[in-house]
């Protein structure tokens, strides 16, 4: 049996999402609210406050012999995706290639097909996607001179490119979430590399507040992260570390990455600080390392071993935990949702519909520890209907 904790302290940074602060704080709520429903337990959330997003908020758990309370951090980087998302569109199609260039010269493409040839393929989708989809406006474009018309012809063929670049592709992109993809692409390369101001400044603010939140008291404390989030969480605990060596010294520290993409930022040649940073975090004595891991989920490197490929072989390898999507969702929400890679993805945060060995809510919630939790979730299937008590 795991041991139960009274008072958490989570650290949670989210994916690559155009969501702030507010709109995460909703999600997570609603996702404890679904959680406490089907576990049989009860749950409070506080509300969000938009003048006071640095302390984070409460949720208090309570079953029939134990109570949890958990002050919940969320380090979002919306203004992050804001910066990238709001700039014309020429402009996003031309940094997004120029990142694949730099993703592919930083020898990512090639450690993507080695280590994990899925996320090789989702590496490589939207960039064909869009390419082909100039190569059709091109021909477009040139239809007239193909046809021996005369030159007067190209007036009407420009506008036709135009309008099936803009009205028929565009609108079609967006079921692949295409520029979003081009915008994490940009992101990815500037975490390897630490490369953007305005990135610097957001991890030393994260930074900051990860430092303060150490210092409330607590039995756990959990930093989660999810996709994109999972290489920010490593540069930030990183730099904990390094600033102030002591600041976990005694402290019960779990780090969970959920669909973890780290070695997406990590494989690339520049990520030194980085890759230094994943070895200082495996070898920290009072951090364990958590990596949960879903095959039908293309978006990370499953089954990989992010340490030893990020140099370390000979440090404390992250535990991985396996789960399936499919046995935590009803038979019908699995279906509307399985053809979306994203949205697979995101089923991580996201509340199930069936007790299962893996819930997120109950993870950053629930009363037992983060690294014993599973023991009690695999237990609990043998009896789906039990009350959910610790059994104190």
């Amino acid at each position: 049996m795991s041991e139960c904790v009274k008072k958490r302290v989570v650290v949670h940074f989210p994916g690559f999402e155009r969501m702030d602060a507010r709109a995460h704080h909703g999600r997570f709520t609603r996702t404890v609210e679904f959680s406490s429903k089907l576990w049989d337990f009860s749950a409070e959330a506080g509300a969000f406050d938009p003048d006071d997003t640095q302390s984070g908020f409460e949720v208090v758990c309570r079953g029939p012999d134990w109570a949890v309370s958990n002050r919940i951090h969320i380090l979002d980087h919306n203004v992050l995706v804001d910066e990238l998302s709001d700039r014309p569109l020429v402009k996003r199609f031309a940094m997004g290639f120029l990142s694949a260039a730099r993703v592919v010269g930083q020898g990512g493409l090639f450690g993507y097909f080695r280590h994990a040839w899925r996320f090789g393929l989702f590496f490589v989708f939207p960039f064909l996607l869009v390419a082909l989809a100039f190569a059709i406006s091109l021909a477009l474009a040139v239809l007239p001179v193909w046809l021996g018309l005369s030159a007067w012809h190209i007036l009407w063929s420009v506008s036709l490119a135009g309008v099936f670049f803009r009205s028929v592709f565009l609108p079609f992109s967006e079921r692949y979430h295409t520029l979003h993809l081009f915008s994490d692409w940009e992101l990815a390369v500037a975490v390897g590399g630490l490369t953007s101001p305005s990135l610097s400044r957001w991890l030393e603010e994260s930074a900051e507040r990860m430092m303060r939140a150490l210092d409330d008291p607590a039995d756990e404390y959990l930093i989660t992260s999810h996709s994109m989030g999972s290489s920010l969480a490593t540069q930030v605990l990183g730099m904990v570390l390094e600033k102030h060596p002591q600041a976990l010294a005694g402290k019960r520290v779990v780090f969970v990455t959920l669909g973890s993409a780290i070695l997406q930022c990590a494989l690339l040649r520049p990520a030194d600080v980085m890759r230094r940073r994943i070895g200082a975090i495996a070898r920290a004595p009072d951090v364990t390392f958590l990596e949960v891991h879903c095959l039908t989920d293309v978006i990370h490197f499953y089954k990989s071993r992010v340490v030893a490929l990020s140099g370390h072989k000979d440090a404390p390898q992250a535990g991985l935990i396996f789960i399936r999507v499919r046995a935590l969702l009803s038979e019908a929400r699995y279906k509307k949702i399985k053809r979306d890679f994203l949205r697979v993805h995101r089923q991580y945060v996201l509340h199930a519909d069936r007790r299962g060995s893996f819930d997120f809510a109950l993870l950053t919630t629930g009363p037992f520890a983060a690294d014993g939790q599973m023991d009690y979730l695999k237990s609990s299937l043998e009896a789906p209907s039990a009350e959910f008590s610790t059994g104190a």
